[in-house]
Parts: structure tokens; C-alpha cells; sequence
């Protein structure tokens, strides 16, 4: 199996997903199983409390009950990831509690026709018990997509983490941590900081969030681009690290407006 699934863009970028194991969707799997089965045993107690609270059991009024609680409980068992998967973007419950997501090829998000195809395939995917062939089919396609997943036209890939301000601020990361409190502001270490603006921090952010989402050269030469325009922008030397440089430039940025943000207090 292949495990990155890779995108080229109309901009000659080039994105990857991760793509999801069979063992993580089967714990997926498992956990949306159990919540449809609470749900629908819930159903089928709630009929059961109606019938017998209006006396209507044995009659033909606890029939038309019990046909509606079995419809109810089909259009959860069908409706169920439909429904989740377009609200929630491609994902489940299960999904979003193992962080994955079914996207469309292409990584697009995923429709309502491909979410009702992948799902309603799913009942041949589950033969001949506990996702049989579906299991089968995943092994063997290089992208671990079963039936319903070829039908629909979708993968399973790993949700990305988000990559938080404090992780590009950590000193592992060759940028400046932040001050403990009570201690001064440090003055920018870096020359000309002050030329740059908020755009050129969010393009730096930008491209620090989204690297590790690049394919090895798409990342090597948008971030030699990006340190390029940087270093010209400050009228410095050639860094030797892109990467590097533009932490370190996000990160005296950010001291630049904390101690501007302070005298301004």
C-alpha cells in the first residue's frame, strides 16, 4: 500500500495526504458500530415504551409502530455516515475520534452522490461478516479502499494536525520561545524586522502550517522562493537554511509586536 497520496495543483503544487491503515478505520469502524447499534437499540425501547403506555401492543396500531421504528432504525443505519460525512466534512464520529477523513480523488471533499454510493456499498463490503471483503478488497488496492470506496470514488486519509503557533515557536524549531512571565522583552535579533508587514508574517505562517503537506521538491522551492523574497525584503545575506531563516523571521516578528503591543499598554 501506498502511504501518501500525492496531488499535483494547476499551480504546479504538490500536496499529500496520509493515507489511512486498515487497522485505523477498523477502530473507526467499530466505534460508528456501536454508536448506530445504541442508537437504534434506543429506537426499538422508546417504540416498546410507547406501545405498551398507549395499550396498543397486540393491535394493529403497534404494528404500524413497530414497521416505523424498523424504518427508523434503517434510515440510521444507512443515513448515518451520509449525514455525518457532509456535515462534518468526511468524517464520522468514529473518524473524528481515530483522525481520519474520507476525501474525494483529487482530495477534494467529498459530495452527497459520492458519500450515498460508498455507503450503500457498503452492506456488499461487510460480506460475508465484519467488512470480509471489504478487508480483502483494501488489502489488495495500493490506496486500502474497499468497494464502496472505488464506487464512490473516495480514499480514507489521515486527518492533518494542526500545527499550532507554540510548535513553531519552539526553540527546537530554531525559533525564539516566548518570555516567562515577569521577564523583559528581549529586542529582535534579527536586522530590519520592522520592514516586513502582517502579509509577509502570514505568508511566512502560511507556508510553516502547510510544509509538511508539500512533496520534497514542491517544499524545497517555494521555501528557497519564499527566504529569497524575505532576504531582499531585510537586505541580508543568503541564509543557509530556508526553512530555518523563516522561523527565525516569524519568530522576531512576533517579539517585534509583542514589545510593540506592550509600550502601547
Amino acid at each position: 500500500m501506498d502511504d501518501r497520496y500525492f496531488i499535483d495543483t494547476p499551480e504546479n503544487i504538490e500536496f499529500a495526504y496520509d493515507i489511512a491503515g486498515i487497522g485505523s478505520r477498523f477502530l473507526a469502524a467499530i466505534a460508528d458500530t456501536l454508536l448506530i447499534g445504541i442508537a437504534q437499540v434506543a429506537i426499538f425501547l422508546l417504540i416498546g415504551l410507547v406501545s405498551s403506555a398507549s395499550g396498543i401492543a397486540s393491535s394493529l396500531g403497534g404494528g404500524v409502530l413497530l414497521a416505523f421504528g424498523t424504518l427508523l432504525a434503517f434510515v440510521v443505519l444507512w443515513g448515518y455516515y451520509i449525514v455525518f460525512e457532509l456535515v462534518w466534512n468526511g468524517q464520522s464520529p468514529g473518524k473524528r475520534l481515530v483522525g481520519l477523513r474520507v476525501v474525494r480523488e483529487g482530495g477534494r471533499p467529498i459530495t452527497f452522490a459520492g458519500s450515498a454510493i460508498r455507503n450503500l456499498i457498503r452492506i456488499v463490503d461487510f460480506l460475508p461478516a465484519l467488512y470480509g471483503l471489504g478487508v480483502v478488497v483494501m488489502f489488495i488496492d495500493r490506496r486500502a479502499r474497499r468497494l464502496g470506496d472505488l464506487a464512490g470514488g473516495t480514499l480514507v486519509v489521515k486527518e492533518r494536525r494542526n500545527v499550532t503557533l507554540a510548535s513553531l515557536t519552539a526553540p527546537s524549531a530554531g525559533v525564539l520561545p516566548a518570555p516567562r512571565p515577569g521577564e523583559p522583552l528581549p529586542e529582535p535579533s534579527m536586522p530590519n524586522i520592522e520592514l516586513l508587514n502582517d502579509r509577509d508574517y502570514t505568508l511566512i505562517q502560511e507556508f510553516l502550517q502547510r510544509r509538511s503537506e508539500l512533496g520534497g521538491d514542491a517544499r524545497k522551492r517555494l521555501g528557497a522562493q519564499l527566504a529569497a523574497g524575505m532576504q531582499a525584503r531585510l537586505g541580508l545575506e543568503a541564509a543557509g537554511d530556508p526553512e530555518r531563516f523563516l522561523q527565525d523571521i516569524a519568530g522576531n516578528y512576533q517579539l517585534l509586536k509583542r514589545r510593540q503591543q506592550s509600550q502601547e499598554v
